[in-house]
């Protein structure tokens, strides 16, 4: 990968982690148009520069992160539903994955969804308080993002949204949850490149590209929240239905074509 390259797909990276519109279908558009070969490294790569994201939600919310134990217990309730489907499931995930036609259909039924899910679910009550139930079924919910294009975002705010909760506070524990999720798999990958042959030197080789494609994304990350919070409180999920449509078509019509698009 090329330092453009690199900045480039950090900046994809940051802008859709956070958004309900699947970072995974907006890579395999990125790295096609810019015929970036699907190397081993650039699969952990994608994965890596996670933790610079991560870095942006600790950066922007470390007041009410790092608060009481009460609040890491919650958290760990509603991460370890997918850990363990994760765990038992991982062959099974990685197959789909490889599946753009799974991406862009994923995409298109989940925006659908989204331009309807504001009159479903929007009904916050006075408490906005987070149970161990309501962090379960939230991690419950989150297990639905395994499917490549529906978006971790996407189903960790809609779970927060049927208990009740408002669409800025469900958007902000799902930034939350990101934090311990996109940490595991981000370590997990990196651990995985390591123990491969030749896999440090890999690293080492390549050390520049991960710290700016950290760097470039957690500086989009934080701009990238703060639009989100606002934006959604203010206005809803609708126009992020109408652009995952979008999207999932542009990948349907690539592939229509005969592009081959390949999964990062």
């Amino acid at each position: 990968m090329s330092i453009i390259d690199t900045i480039i797909v950090a900046i994809v990276e940051g802008l859709t982690e956070f958004l309900p519109v699947s970072s995974t279908g907006h890579m395999i558009i990125t790295q096609s148009l810019l015929g970036i070969e699907s190397t081993e490294f650039v699969k952990a790569f994608t994965i890596i520069i996670q933790f610079g994201a991560i870095l942006s939600v600790l950066c922007l919310y470390w007041k009410r992160f790092f608060q009481s134990w009460d609040f890491y217990v919650k958290l760990f309730i509603a991460f370890l539903p997918a850990a363990i489907v994760g765990l038992l499931f991982s062959d099974y995930i990685d197959s789909l994955l490889e599946n753009v036609w799974v991406v862009a259909t994923m995409l298109i039924i989940g925006g659908i969804f989204m331009l309807f899910v504001d009159k479903l679910f929007n009904h916050p009550t006075e408490s906005q308080e987070i149970t161990a139930k309501k962090a379960l079924y939230i991690g419950l919910f989150q297990c639905i993002a395994m499917i490549p294009g529906v978006s971790r975002s996407m189903a960790t705010i809609v779970g927060g949204m049927t208990q009740k909760l408002s669409r800025k506070t469900a958007a902000e524990f799902s930034f939350f949850l990101a934090v311990p999720t996109m940490f595991a798999a981000s370590g997990y990958k990196l651990l995985k490149l390591i123990m491969e042959p030749g896999g440090t030197q890999v690293l080492s080789d390549n050390i520049l590209t991960l710290i700016i494609g950290n760097i470039v994304a957690f500086l989009v990350a934080l701009a990238a929240i703060r639009f989100f919070i606002g934006y959604v409180t203010k206005y809803g999920f609708k126009a992020f239905g109408y652009y995952r449509i979008i999207v999932g078509g542009v990948i349907l019509v690539l592939l229509g074509f005969g592009y081959n698009l390949q999964i990062v």
